[in-house]
């Protein structure tokens, strides 16, 4: 999908300092704002910015947002790591 922006030309030259590229800015800044509210998962911020898993949790940690691990996720590495304990 494709979206048009249109924002005043002083804002503009506000928000891209030289050799920014505010449309990618744009665009990373829904990517976290989806991501914090929850409405994307790590994995459809990868997509969308065309990075890997790992860069997007790079990505995602360089600008303070913190990871969201659903509780599935949660429940089953705790059980994997009691399991590998018991050993």
């Amino acid at each position: 999908m494709e979206v048009l922006l249109t924002i005043p030309d002083d804002v503009a030259a506000e928000l891209e300092p030289e050799g920014a590229d505010l449309g990618r800015r744009a665009l990373e800044a829904l990517a976290i704002e989806g991501y914090r509210s929850e409405a994307l998962s790590l994995g459809q911020v990868a997509e969308m910015l065309g990075l890997s898993i790992n860069e997007a949790d790079g990505f995602l940690k360089a600008r303070g947002v913190e990871l969201l691990m659903p509780l599935e996720d949660f429940a089953r590495d705790g059980a994997a790591l009691e399991e590998l304990l018991s050993k």
